[in-house]
């Protein structure tokens, strides 16, 4: 009798098992409510089909749908697989590449066939039917191990040029898999997968657009359909899903900022913002309150160029690492009637500045700095330029030309976490500040390419750490948490992630611990031995850049800003011409109080006037006519409430006055 195995399951105890045994049998041998529950396992920390034997003892966890983050993304990982099942068997012919899941759903990229256009909106609705056919028929998806020989022999046999292009440069020695659904449909994956399709829900799942894409994203290759979906657990999550889509949608910064005559983007500048006077006046009441935050925090303003010699960026490392990010010019300005390419030596050449790093350490380097000089705090509110593919442009969420709320502590070892410590704080009153009560602080720990020694990435996590600890924010109040893998190749770094209005997340601030920009951009003080030591240098952002976190605040508040920073924060209209004088006395002296006021005398029916300034997101109209005008009142009409209330003028403006003030000043 062959020996048993011991499988040891997260409540210590421990199961034995025949040989050639797979989690499903343990999950069987446990109940039959779990055997129909499970949907994946992890053995010895891996995650793998139920159906996959144990190759000796192992500790095996047992993933159901409880485990949410884990169990999308092997469902969304299927619903890509019958997607592209389901695209084949309505349209033979059909080639297809790639399909993997994405944060809210998944894709496949295929390539319809010949006889017929490429796929579009309108055959979405037979595909998913389709899906939902392949679902309700339960098959059970096996997994195979097949040789790269016998990949590029069947997807060649059956004109699939893509998939037996990729099978050519798989390599020869490492185990390849295949997924079978049925007995009559298979994909090339590395998996895992549920036990069958039968596992997903039929009603959860939507295929939301379709969009042109490149073999392997180059845009010399053959251009390919992807189809996107959306895929959940149940209809419930997808039905929630749905719907903050359609609350996105009414909140987009594009569509808000049109209604409200923030700012545009037009193809004469890509990815650069134009902003109206209106979107200017919540740029400069940020621009203000972010001084004052930081003029208390001990910081010193500064203004650095916006273009710099190549040299200077050889040195700091991006010349090497991120040029092709960087908008670059000739030093001096080339014969157009010369032949031949111009010269590429990094010394003739200029660099639109990407990030204000750089700059800083060459206003650090002015003179000699002491032990006694450190902690020194440089901010500045940085114009950067970045070469983003217009592909990736989106809105004031991703720009080329944007405004960092920047700032560099250069500080010695001793003083790392007190620094850090100080900042977390000061992050949280300006979040707070602004709206974002409910915000996660996570850790990103250290790449796989990076540089540095393992004991120094050891002291830079700590000092992090410690100073999360001493902050009082490291607990589950504040999201806290560590992300293997995410830091910076320089530096760990902790990240801040506000949560919105409608639940979505979004990452802003950071702080970076660095060693390595002062070493090549030979940074020193003077210390207490009389030697030269290097500073550390903390890179620190808050909004991260201003663009990003006004199209953030914009959404949040879906264009109902804050009164203190509205554009308009009042609007005086009139009911009849009789008010005009008055409405103009009450815009007088709402401006006397620092209120932004104009005045609606149009000979429009209030009505009209009402809802024109609800959707330009006016906080507060002031209504006036005869009565008001000779009671020396005005009917306050307060965006998003119904009833309206008459008080006296003197009342209104001293409300309007403490709601314009910015929430530090109060």
């Amino acid at each position: 009798m062959s020996e048993l195995l011991k499988i040891s399951l997260p409540d210590g105890s421990v199961r034995e098992m025949p040989q050639g045994s797979t989690p499903a049998d343990v999950a069987a041998a446990i109940g039959p409510g779990l055997a129909k529950a499970a949907l994946a396992a992890r053995v010895d920390g891996e995650l793998v089909d139920l159906s996959r034997p144990f190759g000796g003892d192992s500790s095996l966890a047992l993933v159901t749908s409880r485990d949410e983050e884990e169990a999308l993304e092997l469902a969304r990982h299927d619903y890509a697989h019958v997607l592209a099942e389901a695209v084949q068997a309505l349209f033979p012919g059909t080639q297809i590449t790639f399909g993997p899941a994405t944060e809210d759903g998944f894709y496949y990229d295929v390539m319809a066939p010949a006889s017929r256009e490429p796929f579009s909106m309108d055959d979405l609705p037979a595909i998913e039917e389709k899906m939902r056919e392949i679902i309700k028929a339960d098959k059970p998806l096996r997994r195979e191990a097949w040789s790269r020989q016998q990949l590029i022999d069947k997807w060649t046999a059956e004109g699939e040029t893509f998939k037996a292009e990729w099978a050519e440069e798989l390599p020869e020695g490492e185990e390849l898999t295949v997924y079978w659904s049925g007995d009559d449909w298979l994909d090339m994956c590395r998996g895992p997968h549920l036990p069958s399709t039968g596992k997903l829900d039929p009603q959860a799942f939507k295929l939301m657009r379709v969009a042109g894409a490149y073999w392997r994203g180059d845009q010399r290759n053959a251009q390919l359909t992807r189809i996107y979906g959306t895929g959940w657990l149940n209809k419930k999550q997808l039905d929630a899903h749905l719907h903050r889509l359609e609350e996105a949608a009414k909140r987009d910064h594009r569509k808000l900022a049109r209604e409200m005559d923030l700012f545009h983007l037009q193809e004469e500048a890509h990815g650069s913002v134009f902003w109206h006077p209106k979107g200017y006046v919540v740029w400069r009441e940020l621009e203000a309150y972010m001084r004052r935050a930081v003029d208390r925090a001990g910081y010193r303003e500064v203004k650095t160029p916006q273009v710099m010699d190549a040299r200077q960026w050889e040195k700091s490392g991006h010349w090497g690492k991120y040029r092709e990010n960087m908008f670059v010019i000739p030093d001096e300005i080339p014969n157009v009637e010369d032949e031949g390419p111009l010269v590429s030596d990094a010394a003739e050449w200029m660099a639109l500045k990407p990030m204000n790093c750089p700059a800083h350490i060459v206003i650090f380097n002015q003179g000699i700095k002491s032990y006694r000089d450190l902690p020194m705090r440089i901010y500045e509110n940085g114009c950067c330029h970045r070469n983003e593919p217009h592909g990736a442009l989106h809105g004031l969420m991703r720009v080329r030309q944007f405004t960092q709320d920047d700032a560099h502590i250069f500080c010695r070892e001793d003083q790392i976490v007190d620094e850090v410590r100080k900042f977390c704080e000061l992050a949280g009153r300006v979040y707070k500040d602004l709206g974002f009560d409910n915000y996660a602080i996570k850790l990103a720990l250290r790449p796989e390419n990076r540089i540095g020694t393992d004991a120094e990435w050891d002291q830079a996590e700590g000092e992090l750490r410690t100073a999360v600890e001493a902050a009082g924010l490291a607990n589950d109040n504040y999201g806290w948490g560590e992300l293997p893998g995410e830091g910076a190749f320089y530096a760990p770094k902790l990240e801040w992630h506000l949560t919105d209005a409608i639940g979505r997340t979004w990452q802003v601030g950071t702080i970076q611990s660095d060693r390595n920009m002062p070493e090549r951009l030979d940074a020193s003080y003077i210390a207490e031995d009389g030697e030269k030591h290097r500073p550390i240098m903390l890179h620190r952002a808050i909004f991260g850049s201003y663009e990003r976190f006004i199209g953030i605040l914009i959404e949040h508040y879906a264009g109902k800003l804050p009164v203190w920073l509205a554009p308009v924060q009042a609007v005086v209209a009139t009911i009849v011409s009789d008010a005009d004088d008055y409405a103009r006395k009450v815009e007088a002296e709402l401006k006397a109080a620092g209120i932004r006021v104009e005045t609606d005398l149009r000979n429009e029916k209030i009505n009209y006037k009402v809802r024109e300034h609800s959707l330009a997101k006016v906080p507060h109209l002031l209504v006036v006519g005869k009565r008001e005008a000779d009671e020396s009142t005005v009917a306050i009409r307060t965006l998003g409430e119904q009833q309206q209330k008459v008080v006296p003028l003197a009342e209104a403006i001293a409300m309007l006055k403490q709601e314009a003030t910015p929430p530090d000043l109060r």
